[in-house]
């Protein structure tokens, strides 16, 4: 009853006051229903097409299947890069009833084959195949090893115009007969097909083919190639569907990732895509470049680029120590510290026996006392020791001359520029990188574990968002006090907001050391891109490719491979922009034209800059 045929009544009439009737009626005649919401505009029902507002959608139903129906068949379809609706509906036949019916078809086909042999006719091998398979299909029945199903398969598709249906119609049909699957359009059946595709359940069409278990579970699952998360950073284009790759590693249950890829195959520069694009976000990035490769990079985004070598000017005091975080004791800091150099000892010093670890930990404690730092000290204000006090402490101990003396081309030698100086290195930046390039190679283990142990010393003192980047991570491994420490940034980063991402070439050597596997198991993301025939076969193993994705790692051109998140995966390719492209790309030949493209530049500005000065 509305408002307006209430007061139009007698009184008498009127059952209750307006009082009570005026919130009622208000309330109900502005109620918005959900389907107000999601209804199209207006409806038109044609024999072929449905016009749903600004959309044109047609149904179709499957109407025919041939004797095999291969495993993932219907995967090609659902992973078109179109918009359309599959609704699948399996109706359960009772055994016992198509039992009878299969017993009566037998029997019909033995008398056929049995006339056909009588007038001496040729076998009819029609006849021989249906008659094999039903005696097969009624065994298994019997024995409760498949059971019979009425199937109704139906595809909506929708489209603009009716001439997109038919673009896309004709590539469906053209998928599907490639398998001797047949489909129809559902003519004068149009509202039908469409309420059977609509997500509730029901069966209008009524289309139906019969399938028993084996067959009908090619169907399933239904396995899409789409691999993305509603935020996050771009790593490339799906190669399947040429859906985008977006995620957030950050979101994930651990942030780390790693990458094996052959030399020239594009890790280096999906590695620089990332990291600016991940800087977009908010996100400190560090590198551990072992081949100069991400100097130009920290330039252009006005990072922070240290050298290490024995001739840089960059420090760094093994013996610094970081300022407890809140939740931390002074004392837990000094004891991790102290067993970390003693990892970094064991480096340097080509290993130790138990009774040289035991003198070397004593040296490293009074060391610091040396210097007034102890378990209760501030370490803010604490002056740290160099090595060569380290070297003065060892050497007046028992058992520790012979140690001193080794340790003497590290305080006094030609190395003694790179390790025996304060730390002079500020990392306060967004991006920054550490070039170990020009770095002896004797000396770069020990170059690389003094500097994760500084950049982890730092990520303790302050929580922000980080990525830290190893390229070339297989130099880590060669040692297990390197590759134990990675494992441990890999397990304990996620407390410190930090995302590790580890890229390696020589997935062998990386896979040798015990600690490989487990650094892997503890990334969310891992991405393969081209790989060399030597190392395919452990990558397949480690990774349980099948033989398709084998020889898809292996034909992969340039920036294509692989992404796994968790257990799935995808084909990726990755893409940048042009300005990206400027950027990070590390082929000769483009480096070469873009430092010409400079060059170009700077004389023209220059130019420019003479000819006003002439003019004035």
């Amino acid at each position: 009853m509305s408002l307006l045929d209430f007061l139009q009544k007698p009184k008498k009439e009127q059952a209750s006051p307006i009082s009570s009737i005026l919130p009622k009626e208000i309330y109900q005649s502005g109620v918005l229903e959900l389907q107000d919401i999601i209804a199209p505009s207006g409806l038109k029902i044609s024999p072929k097409t449905i016009n749903l507002g600004e959309k044109i959608v047609r149904t179709f139903f499957v109407i025919s299947y041939p004797r095999f129906l291969s495993a993932n068949w219907f995967s090609p379809i659902i992973n078109l890069d179109k918009v359309f609706d599959i609704s699948i509906f399996i109706h359960p036949i009772d055994t016992a009833t198509i039992l009878r019916q299969f017993t009566k078809k037998v029997a019909d086909i033995e008398v056929d084959i049995s006339t056909r042999e009588t007038k001496g006719l040729v076998r009819d091998p029609k006849l021989d195949t249906a008659y094999q398979d039903l005696e097969e299909l009624r065994d298994k029945l019997q024995q409760a090893q498949e059971r019979l199903f009425d199937i109704g398969l139906y595809i909506a598709i929708y489209g603009e115009n009716e001439q997109e249906l038919d673009k896309i119609e004709s590539e469906i049909k053209s998928i599907l007969e490639s398998n001797l699957i047949f489909i129809k359009p559902a003519l004068f059946q149009q509202e039908q097909g469409f309420q059977s595709v609509l997500p509730i359940g029901e069966d209008k069409l009524g289309v139906h083919s019969k399938l028993n278990s084996e067959p009908l579970s090619s169907i399933f699952p239904f396995i899409s190639f789409d691999l993305t998360s509603d935020k996050g950073i771009l790593y490339g284009i799906n190669r399947h569907n040429s859906s985008l790759i977006l995620f957030d590693r950050f979101s994930l249950e651990n942030y780390n990732s790693v990458t094996f890829a052959k030399a020239g195959s594009g890790k280096s520069y999906q590695t620089k895509l990332e990291i600016i694009r991940s800087m977009m976000f908010d996100t400190d990035v560090i590198v551990l470049d072992p081949e100069r490769e991400y100097e130009y990079l920290a330039e252009a985004t006005g990072g922070r680029y240290f050298n290490i070598s024995l001739t840089s000017e960059h420090h760094i005091n093994p013996f610094d120590l970081p300022v407890p975080r809140e939740g931390e004791s002074s004392s837990d800091v000094l004891r991790s510290n102290i067993i970390n150099l003693v990892g970094l000892f064991r480096i340097m010093l080509g290993g130790l026996t138990p009774e040289e670890d035991a003198v070397m930990d004593r040296a490293i404690t009074e060391t610091y006392a040396l210097k007034d730092i102890t378990p209760e000290s501030n370490f803010a204000a604490a002056e740290p020791p160099l090595m060569s006090d380290f070297e003065l402490v060892l050497g007046g101990m028992e058992g520790g001359e012979s140690l001193a003396q080794r340790l003497t081309k590290y305080t006094k030698g030609t190395w003694a520029g790179f390790i025996n100086r304060p730390s002079n290195v500020d990392i306060n930046k967004k991006f920054v990188v550490f070039s170990l390039r020009d770095m002896e190679e004797e000396l770069k283990p020990v170059a690389m574990y003094i500097v994760m142990h500084y950049i982890w010393n730092a990520i303790r003192k302050e929580l922000k968002k980080r990525l830290l980047v190893i390229d070339e991570a297989w130099y880590l491994m060669k040692s297990e006090d390197t590759a134990s420490f990675l494992l441990g940034l890999a397990k304990r980063g996620r407390k410190y907001y930090l995302g590790l991402a580890t890229i390696t070439q020589d997935v062998e050597d990386f896979l040798k050391s015990p600690y490989g596997l487990p650094i892997i198991s503890n990334s969310s993301i891992q991405i393969l891109l081209k790989q060399s025939p030597s190392s395919i076969d452990i990558v397949q193993k480690t990774f349980n490719l099948t033989d398709e994705e084998k020889y898809l790692l292996l034909e992969s051109d340039v920036g294509e491979g692989m992404f796994f998140a968790g257990l799935k995966h995808v084909a990726i390719k990755v893409i940048a922009s042009y300005t990206e492209n400027q950027i990070i790309t590390s082929k000769p030949a483009e480096v070469l034209q873009i430092k010409k493209e400079k060059a170009e530049l700077a004389a023209q500005r220059t130019e420019e800059a003479e000819n006003l000065k002439r003019s004035l």
